[in-house]
């Protein structure tokens, strides 16, 4: 099992030089992969279901982790997650591709469907769209990344006649790590993702293994797409002791995600991965 940490593209933790010294840091302690968030708005006031208050600071992804890149030699860099609905598939194929090649293959493009309507509104996206738009945008982006004569034609994204280089250092592009719990979630993760991205408790990391099973049965796997790999984030409590890493192993996670809340002291948060990088795995 491998450890990453998420979330450090965020309030104190977002400036070059704490940027600088985190990443270090964390490849230096054998982090495997450092994920960062997206919301390009937040509702104002704040709802119920926002993870952030409005006026708490958080960078693009794709932004922070070409900086990451560039600090880094070994760090896989995840976006965990990007709200896929929310991007224009042929201008992020590009973004994407772009930063795996400067990155020399780290990317790992982690994508979810979203669930704040003030944000999806505010984009000009439709709530009720969002989840077959996920899907199309996967598979466009698939084939600009991997067919000789790009061509795609859906009902949220349509081309052809065109192309776009360079395709990403990884063949075949990017691997996709799906975020979600939703039983549509475990589907577009069996069927589109080389992973699975969640978050929650140990417990509810079982209920939604079994739905990952569930939706095994129910879709099939393209064989290129291998094993599905499981990335999963504890979030109550945020710290997370030898007993919990240990079960964590043994139910098959293959990456272990701490969140160094409340990302209010950079001090803090490298004590905390100082404190979380012996792990057992």
């Amino acid at each position: 099992m491998e450890l990453g940490v998420q979330g450090l593209n965020a309030k104190a933790t977002l400036g070059p030089a704490q940027t600088r010294l985190l990443a270090r840091r964390a490849e230096a302690l054998g982090y495997a992969s450092w994920w960062v968030g997206e919301h390009v708005v937040l509702p104002s006031p704040r709802t119920a279901d926002s993870p952030m208050a409005p006026t708490d600071p958080i960078l693009d992804p794709l932004v922070h982790l070409a900086y990451v890149a560039a600090v880094t030699t070994t760090i896989e860099l995840g976006t965990g997650i990007l709200i896929l609905p929310q991007r224009n598939p042929v201008v992020l194929a590009k973004q994407a591709a772009s930063l795996d090649i400067l990155s020399e293959g780290r990317l790992l493009l982690g994508v979810g469907a979203g669930y704040l309507e003030p944000e999806m509104t505010a984009v000009g996206v439709d709530m009720a769209g969002r989840g077959r738009r996920t899907d199309e945008y996967l598979d466009a982006m698939a084939a600009l990344w991997t067919q000789q004569a790009p061509a795609y034609r859906g009902r949220y994204v349509a081309f052809a006649d065109v192309d776009a280089h360079p395709r990403p250092a990884r063949p075949g592009g990017p691997r996709i790590i799906v975020g979600g719990h939703s039983p549509a979630a475990f589907r577009r993760a069996v069927a589109r993702g080389h992973g699975w991205f969640g978050n929650g408790t140990q417990d509810e990391l079982v209920a939604h293994l079994a739905g990952l099973r569930r939706a095994a049965a129910e879709v099939e796997r393209p064989p290129e797409l291998g094993r599905l790999e499981i990335t999963y984030m504890q979030l109550n409590p945020v710290t997370v002791d030898a007993d919990a890493a240990r079960r964590y192993a043994d139910l098959g996670v293959d990456r272990l995600v701490v969140y160094p809340l409340p990302l209010d002291d950079p001090a803090d948060v490298a004590t905390f991965l100082e404190r979380h990088a012996d792990l057992p795995r």
